[in-house]
């Protein structure tokens, strides 16, 4: 099915354009308001593809609220959405009223204006840290409201903010078979390596990271009917003796090895539409 996207509309893009006519994928992909027709389909890589067909979690439901409706981000595939409603139930079931989702993806995925390098296929979502105080927002509150971090400001321990509820969410998310990877701050995981008792295999899916101490971050595994480039499983084991090494950096940080940058590094910010994939230049374009 995908593989009729390549039709002559995406073969009669250029792959060396002038500038003027291949512009900024960040631009083409942020400016449209909605969704291409036709079955789902996430296409190409997490940080350099797109998806077609991809549908808008509702705004305001019975166990989430959608935050930041002015950026438009609330759009992904059938199998993200479906499975954050879901999620949003088994918040309440441990006490919460529901879920805040912050950035999702755009309404044809592709690279954002400002934020991610992910969040590309429609297959990604960063969820609140904290526990909806309202299910009742209003679009301007929901600009200025902010989430809280669960973790101390040494970056070093859970915050007083930091809960039960919170792990059973996560671990909820992380035993989804649908999901590939939960990124969040090492001291979140850590804490859960801490106190699981029972079965720790969903822990593996658990990957420390900086600056998701206000959100967790789920991504979803290719769908099928889907296009993706497979990302490397995650190394063997729990993962936590990993977790707690960033710790340890934080805490001293002559510990960390100096790493030169990438020279061959690019944002994908700075992509150009004839360097996305194919599929994804008649998605970006098509009316």
């Amino acid at each position: 099915m995908i593989r009729k996207i390549l039709t002559a509309a995406v073969l009669a893009v250029a792959t060396a354009l002038p500038v003027a006519a291949d512009p900024l994928a960040k631009d083409v992909f942020g400016s449209v308001p909605g969704p291409t027709g036709g079955a789902p389909a996430a296409i190409g890589f997490y940080s350099k593809g797109c998806i077609s067909g991809a549908v808008q979690l509702p705004e305001s439901g019975p166990s989430w609220q959608a935050m930041r409706l002015s950026r438009n981000r609330n759009w992904g595939h059938p199998e993200l959405v479906g499975f954050l409603i879901g999620l949003s139930r088994v918040a309440q079931q441990v006490g919460w009223p529901g879920l805040y989702i912050g950035d999702m993806g755009q309404p044809r995925g592709g690279p954002m204006t400002s934020g991610h390098a992910s969040h590309q296929l429609g297959l990604d979502a960063d969820i609140w840290m904290l526990p909806p105080r309202s299910l009742s927002l209003t679009r301007a509150q929901r600009e200025s409201l902010s989430s809280q971090s669960v973790v101390n400001r040494a970056g070093t321990a859970p915050s007083a903010l930091w809960s039960g509820a919170h792990m059973a969410i996560i671990r909820a998310a992380a035993m989804d078979p649908r999901v590939e990877r939960i990124f969040v701050d090492p001291v979140a995981k850590v804490s859960m390596c801490q106190t699981e008792t029972g079965n720790r295999a969903y822990l593996r899916k658990i990957r420390p990271i900086n600056n998701h101490d206000y959100h967790f971050h789920v991504r979803m595994a290719c769908p099928p009917g889907s296009v993706c480039q497979k990302q490397d499983p995650p190394p063997p084991g729990d993962g936590c003796a990993e977790a707690a090494e960033w710790i340890k950096n934080r805490i001293d940080p002559s510990r960390v090895k100096p790493v030169p940058p990438d020279p061959n590094y690019r944002h994908p910010r700075s992509y150009r539409l004839s360097e996305m994939p194919q599929q994804c230049q008649l998605v970006g374009t098509a009316r």
